[in-house]
């Protein structure tokens, strides 16, 4: 933990070490994992940077689309931006019936966070048009689905700001889409979090179209895959999901994690570290160790003696 400023706060998120102080708030995205809403007892190397650096350049790359939080990233797992508490929703953006909306729409559900989706769908199975499936963004524990109707009716935002944050999502996805069909990639589903700055502004908050929030597909190998019955190749976390749901284990009260062996810590890298470079044209440079806590600490003090001050 870094040697704070006076008044500045901290909290520790799954994933992010997240200090605020004022108007602004600096991350340190660590190599954590989480899957099921649990961390994983292992991290996976350079696994921060390679989110820190995909999200950065999408963020850049999308904020004439839509106002977001980032200042600057000045190194590999650091970045910080502007305060904007979060809106309680996550916004998930659904291109392809895949993970779990496909598990729900196998187990019988066709009404899937208020969506009414057709029999005869099949996994991995390109839907007509994208839909918005929101859950809420809870504290402590599991997310839980929910709906446009439910988020209107209990008063967790206005229509008004819902409808903008729902255009936001759906050009952000359509984006994302085109973009990843430039590099041999399908994005199949994708998050987005919001949140409101002091002004009142909704600006994009958190990570986007990272291998955490997103699922892609390889593209030219889908089509065969899909009529075959096969799962897609993909690149995202969803390989590790599976992983674990085949060693019985999916966040629920009394089970255990299984053992993560060096050698699947190491591949799990390797998957994330092939993302970055199928999606970013630079390639990525592995810094040679996660946390050098001198550099990250004279960031700190840098940022705050300007934007704390």
């Amino acid at each position: 933990m870094l040697r704070l400023s006076p008044d500045t706060a901290y909290y520790k998120g799954k994933v992010r070490d997240v200090y605020t102080k004022g108007d602004f708030i600096f991350i340190i995205v660590s190599d954590r994992i989480s899957a099921f809403d649990v961390v994983l007892p292992a991290p996976i190397p350079y696994k921060g940077g390679v989110l820190n650096g995909i999200s950065t350049f999408f963020l850049h790359q999308t904020k004439d689309i839509v106002p977001n939080w980032l200042i600057d990233t000045p190194n590999s797992h650091v970045a910080f931006g502007h305060l904007a508490p979060t809106i309680p929703i996550e916004v998930i953006v659904r291109g392809y019936i895949s993970g779990s909306m496909w598990r729900a729409y196998d187990a019988g559900e066709r009404m899937f966070c208020g969506n009414l989706l057709p029999d005869g769908l099949k996994n991995n199975q390109k839907l007509e048009s994208p839909i918005i499936t929101p859950t809420t963004k809870a504290s402590a524990g599991h997310d839980e689905n929910t709906s446009e109707e439910e988020i209107l009716k209990d008063g967790v935002i206005s229509k008004t700001d819902w409808d903008l944050i729902k255009k936001y999502s759906l050009e952000l996805f359509n984006f994302g889409s085109q973009y990843a069909s430039t590099k041999n990639l399908i994005l199949v589903d994708t998050k987005f979090e919001f949140g409101r700055k002091k002004d009142g502004q909704i600006i994009l908050i958190d990570e986007i179209l990272t291998p955490d929030s997103s699922r892609y597909f390889i593209a030219d190998s889908y089509l065969d895959k899909f009529n075959l019955g096969e799962t897609p190749s993909q690149l995202s976390k969803e390989f590790v999901r599976q992983w674990l749901i085949e060693n019985n284990f999916m966040g629920q009260k009394g089970e255990m994690v299984p053992e993560m062996t060096t050698d699947w810590v190491n591949t799990i890298s390797e998957r994330y570290i092939e993302l970055y470079n199928k999606l970013i044209d630079q390639p990525f440079v592995k810094e040679s160790k996660e946390f050098n806590l001198v550099k990250i600490q004279t960031t700190y003090d840098a940022f705050c003696q300007n934007y704390y001050a």
